[in-house]
């Protein structure tokens, strides 16, 4: 037990630091969600600059297939380096998987633009389109990496895993003399 323990811890560890490499992808593919300020009555208010435009839905769903493609990757490697499994391993994947979605946000948002935008429309200039910072508006993205990668190791596992002994009898069944099986 103490040897799948610290396999799991180790697997846990390895799973969530792949949520930089997801931040920094999330950061590098998702849409740009143009803004424009405008100064109205003094002061300094900020717009979309499309307000039609869809990239606000396209951040969240490059997050989630980012995610769930995460998530699919490190259960078949999981699985590849550890075939037999075990409740502590498929635990390490769920819980590396949603602090390496955790990560994969912070690190999206701090790679991205400042999340003052009044300042940031000030910087530009009033009517210069600029990018809004990244913000991952549907939070049950986060779960998406987890989800994914527990799914596909449960699959991989019901399908190429070990298979547990058969405790049953195998062969002929003792009969009473009626011909009944005996219990």
């Amino acid at each position: 037990m103490k040897t799948e323990l610290r396999e799991a811890a180790v697997v846990a560890v390895a799973v969530a630091l792949g949520g930089a490499l997801l931040g920094v992808l999330w950061w590098w593919l998702a849409p740009h969600v143009p803004l424009v300020g405008d100064i109205v009555e003094k002061s300094w208010v900020v717009y979309l600059a499309d307000s039609e435009g869809e990239q606000a839905i396209g951040v969240d769903g490059t997050f989630t297939l980012l995610a769930l493609a995460f998530g699919a990757v490190s259960a078949v490697a999981v699985f590849a380096w550890r075939r037999r499994g075990g409740v502590p391993l498929v635990v390490a994947v769920g819980v590396g998987g949603l602090l390496g979605a955790l990560l994969a946000w912070r690190v999206g948002v701090w790679l991205g633009p400042t999340s003052d935008v009044i300042a940031h429309a000030k910087d530009v200039g009033k009517g210069v389109k600029f990018s809004a910072p990244l913000k991952l508006g549907a939070k049950g993205a986060l779960l998406a990496w987890p989800l994914a990668g527990l799914l596909v190791h449960l699959g991989l596992t019901a399908l190429f895993g070990p298979r547990d002994p058969e405790t049953y009898q195998v062969g002929p069944v003792p009969k009473d003399s009626y011909g009944a099986p005996l219990s």
